[in-house]
């Protein structure tokens, strides 16, 4: 395994150097305006354009068709409590001045940013939608990466770069590797695929383990999702060893949020280890054997109290 790559320092920039002016940002061309037209014709109102001031990408500013508008395929499904919550300043202000952002896809529009509120005001029985309409449809990818507008658990982030990369290996070719940006770490896809396979799997205990043995895969996408399959199998088999010591543990009279966190912690086989390099399936056999050989007579509560830590998360 090749060791990994050193993260690169940023430069510093001069204030004030990088960029458009704001008069430059005027500046519109041919194919922009032919993209507009295309948002017309779908029953859209483009109300200006621009370029972007940071790189200078062409975007239309318009009013859509709100059932024109869905969520990008591959991503999480949206929380009612942020639903309503959005809906109830929506209705408060009395206007919907935070426009969201979407692609156009054969004459619908998805939105990687701006699904709570496409659903509030779709809940509040809005006809239109203000959009950011950006022509190109590579960046949907990129922007989730952007996106603050609620925060992810790690089941919904696991979720949503899994489709992503279904989404990806249906429409382009290249490696996992190429998408390390979109993806932003590694284990997201294969806790992705546990989370697939199992809804209320626990993946907070393994993620520090995963971050040190998994990797992003040099094979092409469909290749690269058959093996994170392969890889999310063992990890659940790890989790089914896991999950008959915690009820072990329970039988004999242990109550903590931490139990299962603590047995994943005694079988991690790397803990107290400073290498920066793992075999993925070395380790995760030496922590399938060692959950085989796991002796709950030796525990003593104070060694689960010891442990600490974050407590196991509930699944949403």
């Amino acid at each position: 395994m090749p060791p990994r790559k050193k993260p690169v320092r940023r430069r510093k920039t001069a204030a004030a150097s990088v960029g458009l002016t704001p008069a430059e940002t005027r500046a519109v061309d041919s194919t922009l305006s032919d993209f507009a037209a295309e948002v017309e014709e779908d029953g859209g109102a483009v109300i200006g354009s621009y370029r972007d001031p940071f790189g200078g990408r062409g975007i239309v500013l318009a009013v859509l068709p709100l059932d024109r508008v869905e969520p990008t395929p591959y991503q999480r499904d949206p929380s009612d409590a942020h639903v309503k919550r959005l809906m109830t300043v929506v209705e408060a202000v009395g206007s919907f001045i935070d426009p969201i952002v979407v692609i156009r896809k054969d004459g619908r529009y998805w939105t990687p940013n701006g699904n709570h509120r496409r659903e509030a005001l779709r809940k509040l029985g809005a006809r239109s939608i203000t959009a950011l309409v950006l022509p190109d449809p590579e960046i949907a990818f990129k922007i989730l990466a952007l996106n603050t507008e609620k925060a992810h658990n790690l089941r919904e982030k696991s979720l949503e770069v899994i489709r992503m990369a279904h989404a990806l290996a249906e429409e382009k070719a290249g490696t996992e590797a190429d998408h390390a940006f979109d993806f932003e770490q590694p284990q997201f896809l294969t806790l992705g695929v546990c989370y697939e396979e199992r809804p209320r799997f626990s993946g907070g205990a393994y993620q520090s383990v995963l971050k040190r043995i998994d990797e992003f895969l040099d094979l092409p996408l469909r290749e690269a999702i058959r093996e994170r399959r392969r890889r999310g199998r063992a990890l659940l088999k790890v989790d089914d060893a896991v999950a008959a010591i915690v009820e072990k543990l329970k039988g004999r009279g242990f109550v903590s949020p931490y139990l299962r966190p603590f047995v994943v912690a005694r079988v991690n086989p790397i803990r107290f280890s400073k290498a920066t390099t793992f075999d993925f399936d070395e380790v995760i056999e030496k922590m399938r054997a060692s959950a085989a050989k796991f002796n709950v007579e030796r525990i003593k509560q104070e060694d689960v109290a010891r442990a600490g830590g974050p407590p196991e998360a509930e699944p949403d």
